[in-house]
Parts: C-alpha cells; structure tokens; sequence
C-alpha cells in the first residue's frame, strides 16, 4: 500500500490529536537501531519532512532538556524495555495510544466505525512497509509470542518518560525509525 505524505498526515493528526503525543520519525543511521530512536526522541528532524505531533515542543520543561517528555537513558536502558510485536498488534497499539490507559475503548469517542480507524492505523504503518519490525514498551501479552491482547486487564509497560505512564510503538526499517507516544499523569 502506497501512502503520501498528505494520507499520512491526515491520520496522525486524526487518531492522536485529543492525546498528548509523541509522534515523530527520524533516519535509520545505525545498525543498533535503538541509538536512532534516541535521536528521534531528540527531536531530529523527518528525513521526509513530514509532520507528526508534538504536544511537549513548547512545553517550559524542554529549556535545557531538549528530549522531554522522555527521560535521558542510555540505549542499555532503553533496549530490554522494548518487545517486538506482530504487525496486527502495532495496528492495535496504534489505535490504543488514542488516549489514556492504552485501551481500545477509547474508539467510541470517534465518529467513524472501528473499521475507518483501523484504515488510518493502516495508513500510519504503510509508510514504512511490508518489512518493517515493530517493538513497544507494553507488556499485554498474546497467546502467542509477539503478539498483544487488548481484552486483557492485566498489562504493564516500562516507562520511558518523566510522566507516571507512558507507552508507545517503534517502527523500524532500514532507512526510518518512527514513534507513536501517549503520556498520561496521575
């Protein structure tokens, strides 16, 4: 599935926008991707020059701390608090991020059917293609290895953030690395 940068933006700014978000990509520079994600959180700038959200980019906070709302870590932090996941359950996570508490029930508050959403998660991930790896910092796990279960109630994360919980996706290809964030304090 081919999508434009006008689709893509469109999508983000739809599912993300009543969130407090994080949604940014970055260039694939290095072979330990998780140095790429490191700089995303640092804000470089889209290799396509397209647009995601960025509720924090304003924020007081960010004067002499350019990577909040996440905490400084060295990628020895970051690396074992991310799982790969299954492409049906990046589609998931991405709907879920939608809102706090990182459940699907958040969907109701839209106009369109589950199905319309599910388009515009589609949408979000063609970007990166059918090669792409996704990993998260959600701990909902499937019956089956690298896959998620939203219809549990016992799920965890390992948070990334100055905030109590965060969660969000990495999408990995050989030349980007993109983020889906959501940050909730309580």
């Amino acid at each position: 599935m081919f999508v434009d940068q006008k689709a893509w933006e469109a999508a983000v700014r739809h599912l993300f926008e009543d969130a407090y978000p994080y949604d940014a990509t970055g260039p694939r520079r290095h072979e330990d991707w998780v140095l790429d994600v490191l700089a995303v959180m640092g804000r470089v700038p889209d290799p396509r020059g397209w647009t995601g959200l960025d509720d924090a980019a304003q924020a007081s906070e960010r004067e002499g701390y350019p990577t909040f709302p996440f905490a400084v870590h060295p990628p020895e932090y970051i690396a074992p608090r991310l799982r790969e996941i299954d492409r049906d359950s990046a589609e998931n996570l991405l709907l879920a991020l939608t809102d706090d508490c990182c459940t699907l029930s958040s969907l109701k508050r839209f106009r369109e059917s589950e199905e319309e959403l599910r388009a515009m998660a589609r949408t979000i991930l063609a970007r990166y293609g059918a090669a792409a790896t996704f990993h998260t910092n959600v701990n909902r796990p499937g019956r089956v290895p690298g896959t998620l279960d939203f219809t549990t109630r016992n799920w965890g994360y390992s948070p990334l953030s100055v905030y109590s919980e965060d969660y969000g996706l990495i999408v990995v290809t050989d030349t980007e690395v993109g983020m889906f964030w959501n940050f909730s304090d309580y």
